[in-house]
């Protein structure tokens, strides 16, 4: 099973540039993550053909929102479950961060997880109250069945994760606060794949719009995707894709044996 996910930046504009339909075609993933979305169901024409769509759109109109497209051929095996679990009711549902779906093996868990925004203004919250309640969840849901969480966590983890880690050690994004964030989630038996498999190898998701970042690759790895311990057995592959355009972010993929 190949699962992939993509921050699109905005589903209608991706789906505008054609970017969206040429990857699906390429890649013809088993399970798509969108976040980012930005749209309503009704606001989306496209039909994605093939796929059964589960929506978690933000409540505030052009924000946030995730989405997570399932192979008709999985048809059947996932269902949306409930992210009650979490407190922060005002983040996780009012602004579509988290999109759970219960598989028979696996729960997956597609998040947009806050940007602490550029003067650090959501930095506390995040710190307090969504880093550990969202691992809170997961580890909830791990006493369940193994979990695999996607998306995109606006925090590179360690120097390597970011071109200009010397410059940004106070940025959004980088912050100690937000490294711990992901170092916890570790700590409590998860397992970065594209890290597990790739330890030295410095590649990133997401560049900034200014100073030609992409051209020249001045990134960061802030996408994600995460297993449970319980899954390493079942882990073959961790892939980035940064040829594929359309949004400021590149899709990442995990493939799965089961």
């Amino acid at each position: 099973m190949r699962i992939y996910s993509w921050n699109v930046n905005g589903l209608r504009a991706v789906l505008r540039k054609g970017a969206l339909q040429d990857f699906i075609e390429n890649e013809r993933p088993d399970i798509l993550c969108l976040q980012e979305i930005k749209a309503k169901p009704e606001q989306v024409e496209y039909d994605f053909p093939g796929y059964k769509i589960f929506w978690n759109p933000a409540k505030r109109a052009g924000y946030s929102g995730t989405a997570t497209l399932v192979s008709r051929q999985l048809d059947g095996k996932f269902q949306m479950k409930a992210s009650s679990l979490l407190r922060q009711e005002d983040l996780s549902a009012n602004e579509g961060r988290i999109l759970t779906l219960d598989c028979e093996k696996f729960f997956l868990v597609n998040v947009y997880v806050p940007n602490s925004k550029p003067d650090l203004s959501r930095l506390k919250l995040r710190e307090a109250e969504w880093d550990p309640e969202f691992l809170g969840f997961l580890k909830e849901l791990k006493k369940d069945k193994p979990v695999v969480v996607c998306g995109d966590f606006n925090a590179a983890h360690e120097e390597i994760d970011l071109a200009r880690p010397k410059t940004n050690h106070h940025n959004a994004g980088f912050t100690d606060e937000e490294r711990r964030g992901i170092s916890n989630l570790l700590a409590a038996g998860f397992i970065d794949t594209f890290r597990e498999l790739n330890p030295a190898i410095q590649r990133y998701t997401w560049w900034s719009h200014w100073g030609k970042a992409r051209e020249n690759n001045v990134g960061w790895r802030i996408d994600y995707f995460f297993i449970s311990n319980n899954l390493h057995k079942n882990l073959k592959m961790a892939e980035i894709y940064e040829d594929y355009k359309g949004s400021d972010h590149c899709p990442v993929s995990v493939e799965l044996d089961f």
